[in-house]
């Protein structure tokens, strides 16, 4: 039986530590761990109790009683140091032996419940590190089964697996195929939410544009329905434009049907779930592989934004494009949409004033300048000569949709030739993966990454295919027509917005005035 301590220098200190891995183990409970440790020392004995409970053993920096306790043996109040084991101290060894090494020069001996030795003698110091090694290894085994389960969880299961709250959701505890877990449920800022995809899915709508309506429409004093629905009370909060962003982005909200699986699967992204399973009404979940990638699960939570709605959306934010507030910019609105045709390199738009106060403005390739520059700095042709060539063409444009729908469907060249292209991509890719039989370790790898390149580009192809069919289908024109019409009552930034929805870029060439225009519509 172990001798007790008799207590002659100093006050005796008790340390008791639970986390909330422990809760299912009631002999570490804090009452449990105090009880033993006064039964140990005698109840006549002078202790003081120190109490950390609900933080973990992996470091001891951010546990407040165990610091006080530190800073009492500094004080020279203390002189020895009671615990149930000495994991309660650290599983960290490091850590601990940091601890350990200050205790010992400040003279103060720390004994242990259910370990046989204290630290006042050297054989006991070193069982006690032998012990600490196990204990490490432990929470780490530990933390590597809790992410296993997490992930087992988040892929068998819809449930909300925790984390930062998403606007215009609340968590709520269900049981679901005899498990339970949290459920996403519609709370008080649904309403706002749906707004908030709504008015960003329609052409002319920016983020600031969004937040400034927000705000404002906070402060009506009445019950208030408009052309969005927008009522007072709903958009209280620190929302941002980045936020917004991230928000307008996050496919938990999307009612999540075939087209919304398709896209996800031309992302690239690993699908836990059968299509069948997107049926329009559930949203879903976006998870971290292992290995760095992402996968899909689709969550039991309602989604709140119809599937066509929220494709809008991420096409729009696809082709949009940061406007730059400098007056340089701010000459013309096709900034950002252009690309050299020889290096594919964005080509930028300056402005030199001359005599008389006029602005001479040319479009000039910003990678000129790298170490595999293009051709040349300078473009022949201007923008004050390119700007109403793009004009007339999207007047152009809007007119043949128009025409193509009063004559019902009529074939779409372009997303036949971008097909045809898919499909000699992918006989190209069966015939490099023939070869990889018998080729050796170096062809292997050079195969390896040209079936990658032309993965992306058949990728590439599959997003712009679905693009255009998501846009083709039952095109509204209207929202494009009027300010088409109205264009030189239209400020850069609007010209700006209308020409992105439009178009996904227009290439321009060092050796001629020709150009090249990709419509998104």
């Amino acid at each position: 039986m172990k001798k007790k301590i008799v207590n002659n220098n100093g006050i005796t200190a008790i340390y008791v530590r639970r986390s909330v891995a422990d809760r299912d183990n009631n002999s570490l409970s804090i009452e449990a761990q105090k009880e033993e440790c006064i039964r140990y020392i005698g109840e006549d004995c002078e202790y003081r109790l120190y109490c950390d409970n609900g933080f973990s053993g992996k470091d001891t920096e951010h546990r407040p009683a165990f610091q006080q306790m530190m800073s009492d043996a500094r004080d020279g109040q203390i002189s020895r140091i009671v615990v149930k084991k000495y994991d309660r101290f650290s599983r960290n060894l490091r850590d601990y032996l940091n601890v350990s090494e200050e205790l010992d020069k400040l003279g103060v001996s720390v004994y242990s419940l259910s370990e046989p030795f204290n630290t006042s003698s050297k054989e006991g110091r070193m069982m006690r590190n032998n012990l600490l090694n196990f204990a490490e290894f432990e929470r780490e085994t530990i933390a590597g089964r809790v992410a296993d389960a997490y992930d087992t969880r988040s892929r068998e299961t819809g449930f909300f697996s925790g984390g930062t709250l998403n606007f215009g959701y609340a968590p709520q505890r269900m049981t679901i195929n005899g498990k339970t877990g949290s459920v996403l449920v519609p709370a008080e800022q649904a309403e706002a939410l749906k707004l908030i995809f709504n008015m960003y899915a329609e052409p002319s709508t920016s983020l600031r544009g969004i937040l400034k309506y927000l705000r404002e429409h906070d402060d009506v004093q009445y019950r208030r329905t408009d052309q969005y629905g927008g009522r007072k009370g709903q958009f209280s909060g620190n929302l941002s434009v980045a936020g917004l962003s991230q928000m307008l982005s996050n496919p938990l909200y999307v009612r999540a049907d075939k087209n919304v699986y398709a896209y996800f699967q031309m992302l690239g992204y690993e699908i836990i779930d059968d299509v069948e399973t997107y049926d329009g009404v559930h949203g879903i979940f976006i998870h971290d592989n292992a290995d760095g990638g992402k996968y899909v699960k689709v969550g039991y939570h309602e989604g709140l934004v119809d599937a066509e709605t929220w494709l809008r959306v991420q096409d729009k934010k696809a082709h949009s494009i940061k406007f730059p507030s400098n007056k340089k910019v701010h000459s013309s609105w096709l900034v950002g949409l252009i690309k050299c045709k020889e290096c594919g390199k964005t080509v930028a738009v300056d402005g030199r004033v001359q005599s008389g106060n006029k602005t001479y403005k040319y479009f000039y390739d910003s990678n000129w300048h790298s170490v595999n520059g293009c051709v040349s700095r300078s473009y022949p042709i201007k923008p004050y000569e390119l700007e109403p060539q793009i004009l007339a063409a999207m007047r152009e444009r809007i007119k043949t949709l128009e025409i193509a729908r009063k004559h019902k469907e009529t074939p779409d060249m372009e997303a036949e030739s971008i097909r045809a292209d898919i499909i000699r991509l992918d006989g190209d890719i069966h015939n490099l993966m023939d070869r990889m039989v018998n080729a050796d370790d170096v062809v292997f790898e050079y195969i390896q990454q040209k079936i990658k390149e032309l993965h992306n580009k058949k990728t590439e192809l599959e997003r712009k295919l679905q693009t255009k069919a998501r846009k083709h289908k039952e095109l509204d024109t209207k929202p494009l027509t009027e300010p088409l019409a109205n264009w030189d009552n239209l400020s850069i930034q609007e010209k700006h917005d209308l020409v992105a929805e439009m178009i996904d870029v227009i290439y321009i060439s060092h050796y001629n005035k020709d150009i090249e225009i990709i419509f998104s519509i």
